[in-house]
């Protein structure tokens, strides 16, 4: 499993828009993707998962992912994520 963790700097954080670029980025992956903030892990590749966790701009979000391109999916979301969502 790859864990790492990342502080999400755009101002609306991760909402509508730059919330579908995640799931569709998380869906290029073979592995299985969370994104967990403080206590709670949902799926990545779940819109409603992701919007349930209302994160806001200046938020640190955990990206987990198991499975054969792990660390691919992990480094990839956060690229996303450090880029301001720009798809």
């Amino acid at each position: 499993m790859c864990v790492k963790e990342v502080l999400v700097e755009n101002q609306v954080g991760l909402h509508a828009r730059p919330a579908t670029f995640f799931i569709q980025k998380a869906n290029e992956y073979k592995a299985s993707i969370w994104v967990e903030k403080e206590e709670r892990r949902v799926n990545a590749k779940s819109l409603l998962g992701v919007l349930s966790l209302g994160i806001v701009g200046g938020t640190n979000i955990k990206i987990l992912a198991d499975g054969t391109d792990e660390e691919e999916a992990v480094d990839g979301l956060i690229e996303l994520v450090k880029s301001g969502f720009a798809s």
